[in-house]
């Protein structure tokens, strides 16, 4: 599976889950149907679920004007995505994944989400 197939489905499984509620194995299995589960795939999952308490506080701290609450599924679980690729285990340099979460926007968000995303994403990658 190409990483931004990977991405893709892992935005579906993980705005499923704070969108619909859906438990972290129900999400996938019905995202993924009868695919196989890609190591990059599950490594993201699973590090954004484990890690979102962090990956909040961190996205919190770069918002300006606006409070973490008030941001859509859509922008929270995108940035959460970038957040975790760019300053985890995953060793994806922060253009790239910067890059990959403004794409998704475009098809996944309104038509700010993606400067939105970026401008987030881009004050993070300083640090």
């Amino acid at each position: 599976m190409k990483r931004r197939t990977a991405r893709e489905k892992a935005f579906q499984i993980l705005f499923s889950i704070d969108n619909e509620n859906f438990d972290l194995h129900e999400a996938t299995m019905l995202i993924m149907e009868d695919q196989s589960m890609d190591p990059f795939l599950d490594t993201l999952i699973n590090g954004v679920v484990n890690a979102k308490e962090m990956l909040d506080q961190k996205i919190e701290n770069h918002l300006e004007n606006w409070s973490f609450n008030r941001l859509a599924t859509v922008e929270k679980t995108l940035l959460r995505m970038a957040a975790y690729e760019m300053f985890y285990e995953l060793k994806t340099p922060k253009g790239v994944a910067i890059n990959e979460a403004v794409e998704l926007a475009h098809v996944y968000g309104d038509e700010k989400s993606g400067q939105f995303i970026n401008g987030v994403l881009s004050k993070m990658s300083n640090d």
